[in-house]
C-alpha cells in the first residue's frame, strides 16, 4: 500500500484492524520513526512518505 502522508497509513492500517479491541489505542502510545528518524510531536498529516520509506511503531519499553 503506498501512502502518501503518515495520516494517510494511520487511517489504512485503522481500517484494517478495525475489529481489533484497543488497537488505536495501542499505536497511540507508539513512538513512530520514518526511516529511523522520530516523528515526535509532528502532525502525521505533515509527515509525508515517500518510497522506500520504513515506519516503524516503537511501543513503550519497561524501564524507560
Amino acid at each position: 500500500m503506498a501512502a502518501s502522508t503518515l495520516a494517510v497509513l494511520l487511517a489504512e492500517i485503522s481500517r484494517r484492524h478495525a475489529d481489533r479491541d484497543r488497537f488505536d489505542d495501542v499505536i497511540d502510545m507508539c513512538s513512530i520513526l520514518v526511516s529511523e528518524v522520530p516523528v515526535g510531536a509532528k502532525d502525521p498529516a505533515t509527515v509525508v512518505l515517500r518510497p522506500g520509506d520504513s515506519v516503524e511503531f516503537l511501543p513503550p519499553f519497561a524501564g524507560g
